[in-house]
């Protein structure tokens, strides 16, 4: 999977991606994540990316120039999509990163100030996404949100023996919230680890999570269950 974000602040993009599981993920192969500043792009003496709104009121608003010259500066793969981070996007969720993860490469566009120049949307078609119902300062976290969540879902990149069929909101979990889980040592301040967990028997193991995964999401989330 190749990843290429479109951001005024790559240093936020690179950063994130030199700890944890992504930076492995890159050290191995199994992602790219290259960073591109559009501001590189802008044929504007200033070096400005953004001004003033057509028509009047606040804020300021990303012009396409730019944009659209460091959008076909990317090489692309033949299995390539473009989305745009922003709040009038469809909302993100597990099936629609399951759905991403099984294209090739993936350009991302981060905004900033006020929005886009409509024409961005007009000429260059991207699929929009919103993260949640909020609003950011920039697109630069629903960039990386998209990354992690999206790289889950290849393989390899969580381990040889690491599945992540069995995380909250996945197919293996039929949509519902994780069941609990529980480690060493077998009893901490009076509370005990269940007894079928420490059983061995692996039927009745199971027969438990989907009994505490369909407790929880109840308890939580019940919207999931009457979507």
């Amino acid at each position: 999977m190749i990843y290429d974000v479109m951001t005024l602040f790559p240093e936020i993009i690179d950063d994130y991606c030199n700890h944890s599981i992504t930076k492995r993920g890159i050290k191995e192969g199994i992602i790219t994540v290259n960073t591109h500043n559009f501001r590189d792009y802008t044929l504007d003496k200033h070096k400005k990316v953004d001004d003033t709104p057509y028509g009047g009121g606040g804020g300021m608003v990303l012009t396409a120039q730019p944009i659209f010259n460091c959008y076909r500066d990317i090489e692309k793969c033949e299995n390539s999509i473009f989305i745009m981070l922003t709040p009038q996007g469809e909302r993100y969720n597990q099936k629609i990163a399951v759905e991403l993860s099984k294209y090739d490469q993936i350009i991302m566009l981060c905004g900033h100030y006020e929005g886009f120049d409509e024409r961005i949307r007009l000429g260059l078609k991207p699929r929009e996404i919103s993260i949640g119902d909020y609003v950011l300062t920039g697109g630069e976290l629903g960039a990386l949100v998209l990354i992690d969540s999206i790289s889950r879902n290849l393989k390899g990149y969580l381990g040889e023996d690491v599945c992540s069929s069995n995380d909250s909101f996945s197919d293996g979990l039929d949509g519902m919230l994780e069941y609990p889980h529980y480690t060493k040592p077998r009893e901490f301040e009076g509370m005990k680890v269940p007894e079928v967990l420490l059983s061995g028997n692996h039927k009745e193991i199971e027969k438990y999570r989907k009994q505490e995964s369909l407790k929880r999401t109840k308890l939580k989330r019940d919207d999931l269950l009457n979507s």
